[in-house]
């Protein structure tokens, strides 16, 4: 289990944490007891206030700390895609919300943390046998840390989602509640099963679907759902991003998301991708190399994703095994966490391991592919398959009964994934069985989407004023 460090309200983490040690010999009533009594020390209620400290760093500093190491031409994108809208300031700021959560109330106990847990970096993907999942699905940020941090974060975005959707501020309150109140209650129960269950846990879409209380939003995500099982790599993917008009295939240029590098360094960048696909290949387990060694690489280029990536090094390579046998990779570059330091250092030394590590913790199934590489200059990276029958969930869609389903849904994922890394008796113990922490989680969550609109505000002053280069892109 993930060890736990004295109850704090600050950085409450030791700098050199350990992932992992032996299962705690305590009971789960011990734990369960354990848990109450740090009630004492940090109060449910506590976590409702935020205030920002006087020694805040300013969110434009933060933004730019966040840019460094970044392909300096994708720099304007990241903050053109920050700027549209509060929400997806807030999806690009990982960094400043670190940095404010460190100084709020926590208990100490520790979990396998996301590091960047809001609504859109949950999703739907293809487990390795084939079925739908409903999983936590972006682990750049993973880093042993307070439980509290995730949550808190994950419910704060549900209120910026309901204003940026145009829903009531009652609404905003009620989903954060929503999703706080199933974590408190999935982590209760997970507290009760074995540690075999727990780890075995998952969400099914199937099972998902027929609880979706509006039919207009169930049509729509069957009718996705069934296109994404339809969907292949060679028939689907295959032809959308790869040019077959020559001898040799492609990929496709769709600049300024995808492009290849400049044709004077292109042997170069040719023979460090060659050096940077065998480590790869080693990271991997023995089961995996052979159905890798199937395939040849035929091309690479880089692609701009997300908020938060853009302007880290993201490529996409083309694999092929036959004529009609593709794969995509997708090559992700891998930082320290957000968490780091206020958390402490990962005890791997590479990234992109800390982020396999992460997933493999966390997530119910991972991608077939995972594993990590390392490029020049000490770049760190990891690896996994490009679209594996992905399914965005379109939360810009979402009214209220879909929002607080949602919400829930989130709550229940997340303590799934803490309560794999973590004790969920302690925890649970903590939260009670009663709704104190999860009005104040919904508190909080109100309060810090004012803050990340305050600093979206300062964001946009300062593109006013010159300060901030950003490329805006059509929607």
């Amino acid at each position: 289990m993930i060890k736990s460090s004295p109850a704090s309200s600050a950085r409450v983490a030791p700098k050199n944490p350990m992932p992992v040690t032996l299962a705690s010999r305590h009971s789960r009533a011990e734990l369960y007891a354990q848990g109450e009594r740090l009630r004492s020390k940090v109060p449910r209620s506590s976590h409702s206030a935020w205030k920002p400290p006087a020694s805040r760093i300013d969110p434009l500093s933060m933004i730019k700390e966040s840019d460094k190491g970044r392909l300096p031409d994708l720099i304007p994108i990241r903050h053109g895609r920050m700027m549209k809208s509060p929400f997806t300031f807030y999806r690009g700021a990982a960094l400043n919300m670190a940095a404010d959560l460190a100084t709020t109330p926590a208990t100490g106990a520790r979990v396998q943390a996301c590091g960047d847990a809001h609504l859109m970096n949950f999703g739907v993907y293809a487990t390795p046998e084939r079925r739908l999942v409903f999983d936590v699905n972006d682990l750049d940020e993973t880093l042993p840390a307070p439980w509290e941090w995730d949550l808190k974060r994950l419910a704060s975005s549900f209120v910026l989602a309901c204003r940026s959707n145009g829903l009531s501020e009652s609404d905003a309150h009620d989903a954060a509640l929503a999703c706080s109140r199933s974590y408190r209650e999935h982590m209760a129960t997970f507290s009760q099963m074995r540690a075999l269950d727990v780890w075995y846990a998952s969400m099914d879409v199937d099972d998902i679907l027929p609880k979706v209380k509006d039919a207009d939003s169930r049509k729509r995500l069957q009718k996705r759902l069934e296109k994404s099982r339809k969907k292949s790599v060679a028939e689907h993917d295959f032809p959308m991003l790869a040019d077959t008009s020559s001898e040799s295939v492609t990929i496709r240029d769709h600049p300024p998301l995808i492009y290849h590098w400049p044709e004077a360094n292109k042997q170069q960048y040719a023979a460090n991708i060659r050096e940077a696909f065998v480590r790869y290949r080693d990271s991997l387990p023995h089961d995996r190399r052979v159905l890798l060694d199937h395939f040849e690489m035929k091309d690479m280029a880089l692609k701009v994703v997300g908020v938060g990536s853009v302007g880290t090094f993201c490529g996409i390579a083309l694999m092929m095994a036959a004529e009609n046998d593709p794969l995509f990779l997708q090559i992700k570059q891998a930082n320290a966490s957000v968490l780091e330091p206020y958390a402490g250092k990962s005890v791997y030394r590479h990234h992109g391991e800390r982020v396999v590590r992460g997933a493999l913790l966390m997530q119910s199934a991972s991608d077939l592919f995972l594993g990590w590489t390392e490029g020049k200059h000490d770049r760190h990276f990891y690896v996994r398959q490009l679209k594996d029958m992905k399914v965005k969930i379109m939360v810009e869609l979402f009214g209220l009964s879909d929002m607080l389903q949602y919400a829930e849904l989130c709550g229940f994922t997340l303590a799934r994934a803490h309560a794999r890394s973590g004790e969920p008796a302690l925890i649970s113990g903590y939260l009670g069985q009663g709704d104190s922490f999860d009005k104040a989680i919904a508190a909080f969550s109100v309060a810090y989407a004012d803050q990340s609109e305050r600093d979206h505000a300062a964001l946009m002053k300062a593109v006013r004023k010159g300060d901030l280069e950003v490329v805006t892109e059509p929607d």
